[in-house]
């Protein structure tokens, strides 16, 4: 029996995590949770599963979640810790065999660093783990002897693919994005895009940064960089393809010509299995592709035009350094942004790549340091978007 510890236990990867364990309820057992403030949703997991070890965000959720389990009857009470050590107590909690990082933000990378660190088997659904630090991450895995295996669907599928020949016989990564819901959108337009439009995503339910991520690709950038650590591809080995029907997670080609292709419905609980089980594949009674409405799968170029992002992305990991934990940061702010109204939606991009010209290049040799450098962009992209936001309003007014 596998013994899970869970990252962000009660969002989304969380949560079907959970509905995974619970469908194969002989391979594993949840021995530690982590979660910010959902006490409603959290207290419901500790009575299911009865953890050893519990974390919450600060320490007045901790004393509330001690008082529900008591009103619930749970006893004994599972020890209960918060804020960073208690995350960090979560990911390295000595009966786990695996940790399920699915901590949204850079509040999962001091973790999940001590869990590899720890030699602990990830499941990593968090994306700022390897875009922010994945050259220490990746060190820190080898050193540790532990695999990576990747939850995000695009990921999960190259690995999938990549069992079937040697590196060497590998020609490129393919990695599929739906485009969104602006891939036709005029161009002139985007500049008038709202957030409630960006939201609107035709293939995916999910939480409204990486919604709106989709909708720049900003999402398929931080692919790129991922797979680059992942799977210790070159940049010139990993390729983007618009697939509005998200039906080919996506593809690797092979020297012969071959391209194998994972396909599989749009339902997180199909990578996360995958994960949880590898090397096994477990047969699963719902996930299954629907055959009779799979019409047809188009692929299209990317537009730089249309995608300026997944061009800065991919600038970003060429120039190395600091600047694909300053993408992500920039990136999150100006969402935020974006999301209250104070920027526009092209605004995105140029407040990343102002960003990366302004940031500084050093290799941070820390996850210290990585996270001082996630602190620097930040503040340089609340600069731009302030910049941004005046000048807007500065036209306003001289209309």
């Amino acid at each position: 029996m596998k013994r899970i510890a869970i990252l962000g236990s009660t969002g989304s990867i969380g949560r079907q995590s959970l509905q995974v364990v619970e469908s194969l309820p002989e391979r594993f057992r949840v021995v530690a949770l982590a979660a910010g403030g959902n006490l409603e949703e959290l207290v419901g997991q500790v009575e299911r599963h009865r953890p050893q070890l519990v974390s919450v965000g600060d320490e007045k959720l901790a004393d509330e979640l001690a008082g529900r389990l008591r009103e619930k009857g749970v006893a004994p009470l599972p020890e209960i810790q918060w804020g960073a050590a208690g995350l960090k107590a979560v990911a390295t909690h000595a009966e786990a065999d695996m940790v399920v990082s699915a901590a949204v933000g850079v509040v999962g990378l001091e973790a999940t660093y001590a869990a590899v660190s720890a030699g602990k088997q990830v499941a990593l659904s968090n994306k700022e783990v390897l875009v922010a630090a994945g050259e220490l991450v990746m060190e820190a895995a080898k050193k540790s002897g532990v695999e990576l295996l990747p939850v995000d669907s695009e990921h999960n599928a190259i690995h999938q693919c990549l069992r079937a020949g040697e590196r060497r016989e590998v020609k490129k990564l393919v990695l599929t994005a739906s485009g969104g819901p602006f891939r036709k959108t005029p161009l002139a337009e985007l500049e008038k895009v709202t957030p409630e439009q960006a939201l609107n995503h035709p293939n995916w339910k999910m939480g409204q940064r990486i919604t709106v991520d989709s909708a720049t690709l900003v999402n398929k950038g931080f692919e790129v960089i991922e797979a680059h650590w992942l799977f210790g591809f070159g940049l010139e080995q990993i390729e983007v393809v618009i697939h509005p029907q998200s039906t080919v997670h996506s593809m690797v080609e092979y020297v012969d010509g071959s391209v194998l292709a994972q396909l599989g419905p749009t339902d997180m609980r199909m990578p996360i299995q995958y994960a949880l089980t590898y090397p096994e594949r477990v047969a699963s009674n719902e996930c299954r592709l629907d055959w009779k409405a799979l019409r047809r799968l188009d692929f299209e170029k990317v537009s730089t035009r249309r995608f300026p992002c997944l061009t800065l992305a991919r600038e970003a990991l060429r120039r190395g350094g600091a600047l694909p934990c300053a993408f992500n940061a920039a990136d999150e702010v100006a969402v935020g942004a974006f999301l209250e109204g104070r920027l526009a939606f092209t605004g995105i991009a140029r407040v990343i790549e102002e960003v990366l010209w302004r940031m500084p290049r050093k290799r941070p040799g820390s996850i210290d340091e990585v996270l001082a450098a996630d602190a620097e962009a930040r503040r340089l992209a609340r600069e731009e978007v302030e910049k941004l936001a005046g000048k807007a309003e500065s036209q306003k007014a001289g209309r």
